[in-house]
């Protein structure tokens, strides 16, 4: 009995120690792949699906942008044929996007991408941690790329989308960021010049990690059973 109060205690409190991070948003888009690339958005096939949505504290986060990166084979490969990666939704909620520039090569590993100036400090990603994901040492290249432009939001009800590769090989990391706003008579939208503060995790983008109340809730009836043998114990 005392192993089992002990573990709720543990549990509660690293609830409580990674509720800041969670409660800033940072880290809270969430990318869910399917099929082969599970569990991370990663795309080892063309085409390939996926949603977007985001955790309740970051609902809505506005002017979302699909942050992509491929591999050096897979950048020479659409640049000498002159090819351009397709994102199309499933619904019309969103602009169907063509991305055929891309940043870089990026070899510097310390280095944090995507280099923008409405970049939150706290936000991006290191190019070591993009290589790890990618399974690559060679340069990587990168595109950010606005869904729909500043009127555009994203919420917890997922978004399904599409993206083709035109790639032999097609290897290509799916992210996203975006500017959190707030619930007034409708959304209200932070400025144009407000900084990116919300992205996709940098570490296991597509695993789910449960918010305070989440975690609280599922603690909640271990902490009253345990109270509750320990009384009659008693």
């Amino acid at each position: 009995m005392k192993k089992l109060i002990l573990a709720v205690m543990i549990l509660t409190l690293l609830a409580i120690t990674t509720s800041p991070v969670l409660g800033e948003g940072q880290g809270t888009i969430r990318i869910e792949p399917h099929g082969s690339y599970y569990p991370l958005p990663v795309m080892l096939e063309s085409p390939a699906t996926f949603n977007i949505s985001v955790q309740p504290s970051a609902d809505p986060t506005c002017d979302p942008h699909l942050f992509l990166v491929i591999t050096n084979d897979t950048h020479n490969q659409i640049v000498d044929g002159m090819l351009t990666v397709t994102v199309n939704w499933t619904a019309m909620d969103f602009t169907n996007i063509n991305v055929g520039d891309w940043n870089g090569p990026e070899t510097e590993n310390g280095k944090k991408v995507p280099d923008n100036v409405l970049l939150d400090t706290g936000i991006g990603y290191t190019v070591a941690s993009l290589k790890d994901h990618l399974n690559t040492s060679d340069p990587i290249y990168w595109s950010l790329t606005s869904i729909f432009g500043p009127g555009a939001f994203l919420t917890q009800t997922p978004q399904e989308f599409t993206i083709t590769l035109p790639s032999e090989n097609p290897r290509m990391l799916v992210y996203a960021l975006g500017k959190i706003g707030q619930y007034g008579s409708g959304v209200i939208f932070p400025s144009s010049t407000a900084p990116f503060n919300n992205q996709v995790p940098p570490t296991k983008p597509g695993l789910v990690v449960p918010e305070l109340g989440t975690i609280l809730l599922i603690a909640a009836p271990f902490c009253a059973f345990a109270l509750y043998k320990y009384r009659r114990k008693r």
